[in-house]
C-alpha cells in the first residue's frame, strides 16, 4: 500500500531555512517509475505545485522557488527531501508530497493528477 508521510514543518523567520522530508512506503524511490511532487496550499488559495522529481533524478521547480529550494533523495531511507532556503513570508503554507506512477517524464501538473498524498506539514515564515 502506497503511503507518504511529510515531516519537518516549523515556524521560522524570513531568510531562514527548513528541511522537509517525505517518507515513502509501498514503493521504492530507487526502482519505481514515478513522479513525486511537492505541493503547497496557503489558506484561501489553491494547492500549487512546488517541484516534481522523477526516479531518474530529474527535478523541475516552480519559478517562485527556483534557486531557493532543492530536492534530494535518500534512497536508504526511501525519503525525498526538500531543502528550503531564503524563506519568505509568502512561502507559508501546508506542504504536501504526492506521487503518481508509470511516468518517465515529469512536469509540474495540477494536484488533480495525483491519487496518493501525505497528510501535510505546516510551514510558517514570519517577517
Amino acid at each position: 500500500q502506497v503511503r507518504l508521510a511529510e515531516s519537518g514543518g516549523d515556524s521560522v523567520q524570513a531568510g531562514g531555512s527548513l528541511t522537509l522530508s517525505c517518507a515513502a512506503s509501498g514503493f521504492t524511490l530507487r526502482h519505481s517509475l514515478y513522479c513525486i511532487d511537492w505541493f503547497r496550499q496557503a489558506p484561501g488559495k489553491e494547492r500549487e505545485p512546488v517541484s516534481t522529481h522523477s526516479n531518474g533524478g530529474t527535478t523541475t521547480y516552480a519559478d517562485f522557488v527556483k534557486d531557493r529550494f532543492t530536492i534530494s533523495r535518500d534512497n536508504a531511507k526511501n525519503t525525498l527531501i526538500l531543502q528550503m532556503d531564503s524563506l519568505k513570508p509568502e512561502d507559508s503554507a501546508t506542504y504536501y508530497c504526492a506521487v503518481r506512477f508509470g511516468l518517465d517524464k515529469c512536469d509540474l501538473e495540477p494536484s488533480t493528477r495525483f491519487a496518493y498524498w501525505g497528510q501535510g506539514t505546516q510551514v510558517t515564515v514570519s517577517s
